[in-house]
């Protein structure tokens, strides 16, 4: 055995060591562990980008296989980062490169308290939608069987790597190239669906291809960086009912559900009045989901107590400023009054005791996809169609 592969299972059954022993949940299943010790993420992450600190825009720097520190940073419980705007490789940069990352191999915490999370059991057939580098998909396939796990990936590159990164380490899952949110049918019905991106809405194709009485694990996200991660029992077809979990976890979005193009917003007169709620409520973790809810088309840009938001749909715009007073003002314009609509999901949240999305829940019906905070006769609000 070479010094390299001695010292990647060294490194990687330290890692085992530190997920175990993590003390907030932690690696608690021997079998999941047996899959951690098991699968070589350097055969998924050779090359990675470093975020350089304090760069205008965000700038990132290659760190490649022979690179010295690669391989500690690789078995590192951090996340990777593979690809940027769609298209770039740490292999094809040439210094200091800024961009929109669009690809990674998630931090192993919680990919692994993920599939952990997922309850699945010995036989049961699971979708993976994103397939990213693999790592993932890995884990997976030793711990059900490759005959097991069906993954989906939009990206033709990211795809190919994945898959000669799965054939390197020795695992051949059913791999699939092609839009995540409409799913795999021709291998329905699952017991299982994992999602590694981020959705709007759940897509119904997935509820159609998991069995009743089936679970789905999303994270539901949107334009104003809120992220929730869901657990969804299947009801029946087209239906299901679920809980948001504990924890604070964030995926990319799935690329037909990421924002238009932003574009240098004119900001016009509108009516003022004075706000109800502190604008800077909207950058809490909870704040900006609830926030989310109450106006699902808009993007936010923004920091502290300024906040614009740009309504996709229609138009519409609210911003806030401090008025001088220790108080805020808000304008509006445009058929949506999106800052009444914030204010009113943030003081039925704030109410409640401003819990965390773990008080939220989930009911989906042919009709609409509706959110709940408490249970299912307190405040929702229907995500977008």
């Amino acid at each position: 055995m070479t010094a390299t592969a001695t010292t990647a299972a060294d490194l990687r059954a330290a890692l085992v060591r530190q997920l175990t022993a993590d003390p907030d949940g932690g690696l608690t299943d021997p079998l999941w562990r047996a899959a951690a010790a098991a699968v070589p993420r350097e055969a998924f992450v050779g090359d990675y980008f470093r975020e350089i600190p304090g760069s205008v825009p965000t700038s990132y720097e290659p760190v490649l296989a022979d690179d010295e520190g690669g391989l500690e940073t690789v078995y590192s419980n951090r996340t990777l980062i593979t690809q940027l705007d769609g298209r770039i490789r740490p292999a094809d940069a040439h210094g200091p490169t800024a961009g929109a990352p669009s690809s990674s191999s998630t931090l192993p915490s919680l990919v692994l308290g993920m599939w952990q999370r997922l309850d699945v059991r010995s036989g049961h057939r699971v979708l993976e939608i994103g397939t990213g580098t693999g790592y993932s998909t890995a884990l997976g396939a030793h711990r059900l069987g490759e005959e097991n796990i069906v993954s989906v990936e939009v990206d033709p590159g990211v795809a190919e790597r994945a898959a000669t990164a799965l054939k390197t380490a020795g695992y051949t899952p059913h791999l699939v190239v092609g839009d995540g949110l409409a799913g795999h049918g021709a291998r329905a019905p699952y017991d299982r669906l994992i999602a590694t991106c981020a959705v709007r809405t759940l897509p119904y194709p997935w509820l159609h291809q998991v069995r009743p009485g089936g679970k789905i694990l999303v994270t539901f996200s949107g334009w104003q960086f809120g992220y929730g991660l869901a657990l969804l029992t299947v009801t029946g077809p087209g239906e299901a009912f679920g809980r948001f979990l504990p924890g604070h976890i964030s995926f990319m979005i799935a690329r037909p559900h990421d924002r238009p193009p932003r574009q240098s917003p004119t900001l016009l007169p509108g009516d003022e009045r004075a706000t109800r709620i502190d604008p800077a409520t909207i950058t809490d973790w909870t704040g900006a989901w609830v926030a989310q809810l109450a106006a699902p088309s808009a993007e936010r840009i923004g920091t502290g107590d300024q906040q614009i938001l740009i309504d996709h749909a229609t138009g519409s715009q609210a911003r806030t400023r401090p008025d001088g007073h220790g108080g805020w003002t808000v304008v509006q314009r445009g058929p949506l009054r999106l800052w009444d609509r914030v204010e009113d999901a943030i003081t039925a949240w704030q109410t409640a005791g401003s819990p965390h999305q773990e008080r939220f829940g989930i009911t989906i019906t042919s009709e609409g996809q509706r959110v709940w905070l408490g249970n299912e006769h307190g405040p929702s609000w229907l995500l977008p169609l």
